[in-house]
């Protein structure tokens, strides 16, 4: 059983302008829902990204408070052994010394691997050359240029044509 179109009910012919522009607003709405889930997700990540950074940087900061009592505690370990104090000390600020030398020696290794942009370079020496051989458009004595079909014409030629 079918509806008259003016009724509305649940068989109703619609015309295909009808459906097409239903169609369409249901699209629209489609794509704006999608695009606020899309925010409220990433909104989301930003926030549990900042918990994240915030959360690492404190705990840096814990490890760098630490160091200074660690180190107290080496060498005063290592003067429980028997060794002096003066020597205890000595010796992990030689291992401190040790582990920076090792890490600058990382440093300089992956720096030295470190090339400029040879194919942006490249690129940019092309660009160069073609602008290079690029030639100016002909200009006249006042400094304007000259158009090839007016180059031949008279401007007030020209203009009383148009204006005719």
């Amino acid at each position: 059983m079918s509806y008259p179109a003016d009724n509305g009910g649940p068989g109703a012919e619609r015309s295909l302008g009808q459906l097409v522009a239903t169609a369409t607003t249901e699209m629209s709405a489609l794509v704006h829902d999608e695009i606020a889930l899309a925010k409220a997700e990433l909104r989301q990540d930003v926030k549990r990204g900042a918990m994240g950074g915030a959360a690492i940087s404190v705990a840096g900061v814990f490890a760098i408070f630490s160091l200074p009592v660690l180190s107290f505690a080496a060498a005063y370990g290592i003067h429980n052994l028997g060794l002096g104090l003066a020597w205890s000390f000595l010796i992990v600020g030689s291992a401190y010394l040790v582990l920076a030398g090792l890490a600058a020696l990382l440093a300089v290794t992956k720096f030295k691997k470190v090339k400029p942009p040879e194919r942006s370079i490249a690129s940019a020496k092309r660009t160069a050359a073609v602008l290079g051989n690029a030639k100016p458009h002909p200009r006249d004595t006042t400094g304007r240029p000259i158009r090839p079909a007016l180059a031949v014409k008279d401007e007030a030629e020209v203009v009383a044509r148009s204006s005719a």
